[in-house]
């Protein structure tokens, strides 16, 4: 089975894992060696730089030697703050956590801005409790409000907390709130791509810089999707077998067997 990056999607992928952790901003020449490095071209290179300025997301930079660059922009920062509790740190809620409850009304003139809203808490984690009323976990409330705030939607949604008192089990409406079997589906599609080349890393005892590059930035490109559209609801509301773990484990291998020697890859500080 295939899988498809997009050059965006790798692009803000490369610098949540890497470029926090540089003094100045990625210069271009650099952004094109790395992504060619993963079978990007120039062109796609530079157009997908353009659209994620233009989103707000990476700002123009000279690097210390003078070069064009970008770096990130506040709300790309902080965007990528709150994704690594999710990524780097994923667990199951509490059920005595309880929940935070979204309830949003937008006036029809602005309906555009209803799209947007769903589809962010979509994309937050939130599972559709009815019209207008969604529901995640309560941990996942501060990313919420980062959120809503930095996309100026906040004026429509009030957030509540609370716990389910019914009528129906709460894992009987936790399986009509979110889409169970394609949450589970995503887990066993990034378990076949990845669970193989991680079997393959642990067989061999070197730990080349650009093959760990190579394999590790697509694998946190599929994996930082899932703790997104999986939002970590407590072990004894979801099915038997739930591959969630089972997934999280093999990502947590892969990160400490390939993240810092990829690091080398994109520092420069190794050459074949």
């Amino acid at each position: 089975m295939a899988e498809q990056h997009t050059p965006g999607s790798l692009i803000v992928t490369l610098y949540g894992a890497y470029g926090r952790d540089r003094p100045g901003p990625l210069a271009v020449a650099e952004l094109i060696r790395l992504l060619g490095a993963l079978g990007v071209d120039a062109p796609s290179v530079r157009s997908s730089v353009s659209r994620l300025k233009r989103r707000g997301l990476l700002v123009p930079e000279r690097t210390p030697e003078g070069a064009a660059g970008y770096a990130l922009s506040p709300d790309a920062r902080q965007l990528l703050d709150d994704g690594d509790r999710r990524i780097y740190a994923p667990s199951s809620a509490d059920l005595s956590g309880g929940w935070v409850i979204a309830v949003f009304s937008v006036p029809e003139a602005e309906r555009h801005k209803r799209h947007l809203l769903r589809s962010r808490l979509v994309r937050l984690g939130f599972g559709a409790a009815a019209p207008g009323v969604w529901i995640a976990p309560a941990r996942l409330c501060e990313e919420t409000r980062h959120t809503l705030r930095r996309l100026q939607l906040d004026a429509y949604v009030d957030l509540f907390r609370g716990e389910h008192l019914g009528f129906a089990a709460t894992s009987e409406s936790v399986s009509r709130w979110w889409d169970l079997a394609a949450i589970a589906k995503q887990h066993e599609e990034f378990l076949d791509l990845h669970e193989p080349v991680l079997r393959s890393w642990e067989a061999r005892e070197d730990t080349p810089a650009e093959a760990a590059y190579r394999d590790y930035l697509p694998a946190l490109d599929s994996w930082r999707r899932l703790p997104y559209a999986d939002p970590g609801l407590p072990g004894e509301l979801l099915p038997q077998s739930w591959p969630g773990s089972r997934s999280a484990d093999v990502f947590g291998r892969l990160h400490a067997r390939l993240r810092d020697a990829g690091a080398l890859f994109v520092t420069g500080e190794w050459r074949p």
